[in-house]
This record gives structure tokens, sequence and C-alpha cells, in this order.
């Protein structure tokens, strides 16, 4: 090994470091940033690094290489990346989060299906039987993951309709499907390392990936983006192996299990498994239209105005907001901080219920707040904040719907029953700021609208949250 391809080494075990050191500074918000910025410091040395190392071999070998093709992925693919992730609204990232899964499963899936076309025309077994496994590996879930993750944005943007759609025979679908890319596994692994059959093999993933995530609901997409995400770091790290990259195997496996471990607690919070959301969830999006205004299961939801909902947050001596959906799409995070601060300025208590499937993607919620500067003590995970709302006095929903619903624990027909919902119910008083009585992903009406203790505020959540500070500052 020469001196330059020791000091690259190096390169990458201290990329590595700022990988695990900048993931463990995600662990809270007020140092999320850097932990983003240590992160991406890391992969720009460990790009450079095998740039070079890629240079320095190809000059020595005689070979020339292709800057301009370099030059110019990196120029469209970073520049793109930089203006999406900085134009993108709070309403889109889930959207974009899914985007970017795909992007990094198909890249894995192209980076394996290249070193395999590269050696196919040598012969049988050119590649070592590792290299072979983690080929097939990497182009089974780096495919399932591109067309699935575009399938979920798809669901999210609207542009794919947020219901299940059970295909026709999908089951059979799924069961052919799944041989077909067993057959030709074996094949490769054990037979020869025929380019057809890695197409088959190609092809039968890409299906898979659609028929996989058409038949989840809306309601089930932010633990979907979770376990695309962790198939994407699955498939970089499989990358690594067939291209022998240390810092590829490295990322793609801290990935790869951080998002499994997330997939499983969001999986968790809502009382489900992973298999029984990856079989077909409940979540129906706009299957379901939603009651009139007045009216709800059960009863009629009674309607109150500004003015009355502020009386009860100006004289109170503790409410919890509770963030969803609704307040992402208003872009209202600015005005219920607004709002907050001024309540705490007459001496209220003001705490912020963060559900774990809240909004569209995993951590949607903190995302939103975080960047309206809400100080993050104040923001309560469900199982810390339960317990708080029997001493609440308000509980104020701002666009949140199913993760409130107490059909959840009252109800064993409802479709959400069991999952682990926020104790809104339990407050002393409830007021929900909504647009109208449109039920939410789940598609079915919520029970907390027809609750005595419920006041609703029928307006935009940017529009009501502003309406309220206006009339607390009157009192």
């Amino acid at each position: 090994m020469s001196n330059l391809e020791v000091v690259i080494r190096l390169i990458y075990i201290a990329a590595a470091a700022c990988f695990v050191l900048g993931l463990h500074l995600m662990n809270s918000p007020a140092s999320a940033r850097r932990g983003n910025q240590l992160s991406a410091a890391g992969m720009a040395a460990a790009v450079i690094g095998t740039l070079v190392l890629i240079a320095t071999n190809t000059v020595s070998s005689g070979g020339s290489l292709t800057w301009p093709i370099i030059v110019v992925g990196l120029v469209v693919g970073g520049g793109a990346g930089a203006y999406s992730a900085r134009t993108v609204k709070m309403t889109a990232m889930p959207q974009l989060v899914s985007i970017f899964n795909a992007m990094g499963g198909g890249a894995a899936a192209l980076v394996a299906i290249d070193e395999f076309h590269r050696a196919a025309g040598i012969g049988p077994h050119t590649l070592g039987a590792t290299e072979v496994v983690a080929t097939v590996l990497d182009v089974v879930i780096g495919s399932v993951t591109f067309t699935g993750s575009l399938i979920a944005a798809g669901k999210l943007q609207g542009l794919v309709t947020s219901k299940p759609v059970k295909l026709p025979s999908g089951q059979l679908i799924n069961i052919v499907l799944g041989l077909v890319a067993l057959v030709s596994a074996i094949y490769l692994i054990f037979v020869g390392q025929e380019l057809l059959v890695l197409v088959l093999l190609l092809l039968a993933a890409l299906i898979f990936g659609v028929t996989m995530v058409m038949p989840i609901g809306g309601a089930d997409m932010p633990v979907v983006i979770s376990l695309l995400n962790a198939f994407t770091g699955t498939a970089v790290a499989m990358a690594g192996f067939v291209i022998d990259n240390p810092v590829l195997i490295i990322a793609g496996a801290l990935v790869g299990a951080s998002g499994g471990i997330l997939t499983k607690l969001m999986a968790d919070a809502m009382n489900r498994s992973i298999l029984n959301i990856i079989i077909g969830g409940f979540g129906s999006g706009d299957a379901v239209v939603g009651a009139e205004t007045g009216a709800g299961p059960g009863g009629s939801a009674r309607e109150i105005t500004a003015d009355d909902a502020a009386v009860q947050l100006a004289y109170a001596q503790k409410v919890i907001i509770v963030p969803g959906y609704g307040l992402a799409v208003a872009q209202a995070q600015h005005a219920v901080r607004e709002l907050a601060e001024l309540l705490e300025s007459r001496g209220v208590t003001v705490e912020y219920a963060i559900h774990p499937v809240a909004g569209r993607m995993p951590g949607h919620m903190n995302v939103l707040l975080a960047e309206a500067n809400v100080p993050y003590p104040q923001l309560k995970e469900m199982d810390e904040i339960n317990p708080e709302f029997s001493q609440t006095d308000v509980a104020l929903v701002v666009g949140a719907n199913d993760v409130t619903n107490p059909a959840a624990r009252s109800n064993p027909a409802s479709p959400i029953y069991g999952m682990p919902i926020l104790n809104v119910d339990q407050a002393k008083s409830i007021i929900v700021i909504k647009r109208s009585m449109r039920p939410g992903y789940a598609g079915i009406d919520n029970e907390l609208y027809v609750n005595p203790k419920t006041g609703m505020l029928f307006a935009d959540a940017k529009a009501g949250l502003a309406a309220l500070t206006a009339a607390v500052k009157a009192i």
C-alpha cells in the first residue's frame, strides 16, 4: 500500500468519526445543525480523497480520467441538492426526503450494476463470492428503495392517491416477484454471472418497490419514509462492499441502523408491527369526505369564536399546544410561537405535545417548530406529556387529527384502535383550530370534536392563531 493510500485510509477513518459524532449531535435540535455540518464535512473530505486516489491510480496506470463528466456530475447533482434543500417549503420536506431516499438507493444500485457489467464479459465468477452477494443485495434493496420512495413522494405530493391501492392479485404478484428475485439471486451466486439475469433481478425489484408501497395508506407514510431511509443506508453499505470502499460501508451501516431503529420506534408508537404496515396501512387519505361543519361522530361540534378561546387561554395556568400537519400546511409555526410567547408573558406555562407520527415524516413537528425558534425544552414527546393533560387547563390543537382521536382507545371497530394517542381529551378544556370537520389521513371522524369540553375554532391555522393572538392582547 502506497503512502497516498495510507493517507486516504486515514481520511476515511476521520470521515467515519465525523459521521458517528454528527449522528450523536443530532440527538438534540440544539446541536443538530452542528451535527449536519460535521457529517457533511466528513463526506466532503471522503469524496475529495477518493477523487485524488482515483486520479493518481488512473495516471499511474496510463489511463485517462474523464474529469468533465465528474465535474458536471458534481455541479449538477450538488447544485440540484443545495437548491432543492434551500428552497423547499416545510410542507414539502417529506417529499424531498423521499426523493433523496430514491436517489440514494438508485445510485447505490447503479454502482453495483456498473461493477458487475465491467466484470461480466470476462467469465464466470470473475467477482468474488462476497462481491456477488453484495451486488445482489445492493441491486434488490436499492431498486426497491428507488421505486418505493418515488411512489411515497407521489402519495405525499398528491400526484399518486394517498389511499391504499389494492392491486388485483397483489399478493400473487408479490409472490411471483419474490420467486423471480430469489431464483435470479441463486443463479448469480452459484451458477454464473450473467448480465441478463441481473437485469431480470433488477426489474423484479423495481416492480416490487411499486407493489409494496401502493397498498400503504397516507397515514403510514412517516413509518414508510423511515423504513425506506434504512433501506437506502443498507444499499449504500452493500455498494461499499462491492467496490471495497470503507467509508461507504460505514456511512451506509450508520444510516441503515439508525433508520431501522427509528422505524421500529415509530411502529411501536402506533402499536403496530412493521410487517403489518408493509402489508397494508389503515390510512385511507382522501378516500372519505369529512362531515360538514357542525356534524360529527355521535353528536355535534360546538363552534366558538377567537374571543371565546382567547379568554380561556389568557386566564389559564397551563396550556399544551398540539401541532399537526395543518400547522405545516398553513406555515403557522411562527404564529404559534408568537401566541405562546404572549401567553408566557402573562404567566401561563406553555408546552408542546409531539406525537411520534405527527406530520408526514419522522420528526416533522420538531423540525417545523425548531425553524420558528421554539425552545426545545418545551417540546415534549408523547410518553412524557400524556400524564400532564389531566392537570392542564387548556389543550390547543392546531391541525392535528388522528393522533388526538379517542377512538384509538375506546372503539375496537375503529381502524386506528390500539394506536397510542395524545391524551388531549383529558384536559379540562380543549380548543381545536381546524378549517372544517374533514377527517384526517386515516379517513375517519374524530370523536374529540364532539366532546362537550371541545370548542371548534374553524379557521386556517395561521389565520386562527393570529386572531387568537390579537384577542389575547385585547384582554
